[in-house]
């Protein structure tokens, strides 16, 4: 075990039953590539609830709900509820790789779920990302069905509508309106496998109205407020200053950020590498000179000493050190705003691409440049981003004429 491990540790792995347990947890957080500190505090945390897992010396099969109740009883203070709670995640990892974690039993409808995404996969050929979001909505639904013990053949259109009204008190108009068109998919393909009675997908949807919504572009104060409160004293400072700055900046999307590799970064000519996920094709940046200087003190500053070995440019400041995934963009973004003390830090981090394309816009950029520097295949995405600014508007209006003798009408 080449691990440097605090004597107390040792000689709290050498004193407990669960000694082999331990040692094999310590040699998968090696293979993980945990740092020893890391790897000391995770053990220390575990060997203090073994007692609670299990009696005996050999290593059960755990059920899932019993690991997190063990767990969670550490919850004061609120630091220690938050540490463990990592090293239960950890864990749980380890577990799963083992084979030795028995999940909680799968819902009756989680089935039809992998059915219809099937179907969603080979007929309509749709993404990921909008499987994803059918699923949500179908989930929700089927939840309901299930809990009210009734059979999907007898859904009927009042439960369909209540299930909507409930949608409608916790979702904006717009978003309901996407889930309703995942209803309507969802209900075409149950009748015709037969999964229900009668069509029921003719369902009325919230009206909306292209550009109706207010401009989502942040003030520019606020942007550089945001920007400028970001501590550099930390890993995970420089790394989340450099991955807003890159938004900000330059209107890239948060999955085109967390695809940057260090290669990605062109020194000598002085450009960045980007591939647009969503139009499915490259894109050359210049690098501005100060958004060089923060990338070279990122990689100097903001890196981790065991990350040396991975290509790609943001990685967690923590470990295991690996690659950022795109929902950690938009916790960054929250963090950073409300540590900023700015009363938007529960909007979506797609604000500053918004900023951007509104920067643009105001400096005389045309449409069609914005729309191939934001990877937007047509005009209406980038008049999404456009929205008509008040501000704007009061510049645009011609002074009212004087009548003739100087006298308003």
């Amino acid at each position: 075990m080449n691990v440097d491990l605090r004597p107390s540790t040792r000689r709290m792995i050498e004193g407990s039953q669960a000694a082999n347990e331990a040692r094999a947890f310590i040699e998968w957080l090696r293979t993980e590539r945990y740092t020893d500190y890391t790897i000391d505090c995770h053990i220390r945390r575990l060997l203090l609830v073994m007692p609670r897992l299990w009696p005996g010396s050999s290593p059960p099969i755990l059920q899932e709900a019993k690991l997190v109740a063990v767990f969670d009883r550490e919850r004061l203070p609120r630091s220690r509820f938050f540490v463990f709670a990592g090293t239960r995640r950890v864990y749980t990892r380890y577990l799963r790789a083992q084979g030795r974690l028995v999940s909680e039993p799968r819902p009756p409808f989680e089935d039809l779920l992998g059915r219809y995404d099937q179907y969603l996969i080979e007929v309509r050929g749709l993404s990921v990302s909008a499987r994803t979001h059918h699923r949500i909505t179908l989930r929700a639904l089927l939840a309901r069905v299930m809990s009210s013990r009734r059979p999907l053949q007898k859904l009927s259109r009042d439960d369909l509508e209540r299930f909507i009204l409930e949608r409608s008190q916790q979702v904006s108009r717009h978003s309901l309106q996407h889930e309703v068109a995942h209803l309507r998919a969802f209900l075409r393909y149950a009748h015709d496998e037969c999964l229900v009675r009668e069509r029921l997908d003719g369902l009325d949807t919230p009206r909306t109205y292209r550009g109706e919504l207010p401009p989502r572009a942040l003030p520019w104060p606020s942007v550089l407020q945001l920007l400028r409160s970001i501590d550099r004293t930390s890993r995970a400072g420089w790394r989340d200053l450099c991955i807003l700055h890159l938004i900000a900046y330059y209107g890239l999307r948060p999955s085109e950020v967390i695809a940057l590799r260090i290669d990605s970064i062109d020194w000598e000519r002085e450009i960045l590498h980007v591939y647009q996920s969503k139009t499915r094709s490259p894109l050359t940046l210049p690098l501005d000179a100060r958004t060089l200087r923060l990338l070279r003190g990122y990689l100097q500053h903001g890196r981790a000493d065991g990350t040396s070995a991975s290509s790609m440019l943001f990685l967690r400041a923590r470990c295991p050190y690996i690659p950022l995934e795109r929902t950690a963009v938009s916790d960054i973004f929250r963090k950073r705003m409300r540590e900023a003390g700015l009363p938007d830090c529960g909007k979506h981090v797609y604000r500053l691409r918004h900023t951007f394309a509104m920067r643009l816009l105001s400096r005389g950029v045309g449409m069609k440049a914005i729309g191939d520097v934001l990877g937007h295949h047509s005009f209406y995405g980038t008049s999404a981003y456009l929205r008509l600014d008040v501000a704007m508007l009061r510049g645009v209006a011609l002074p009212v004429p004087c009548p003739i003798g100087g006298r308003h009408a």
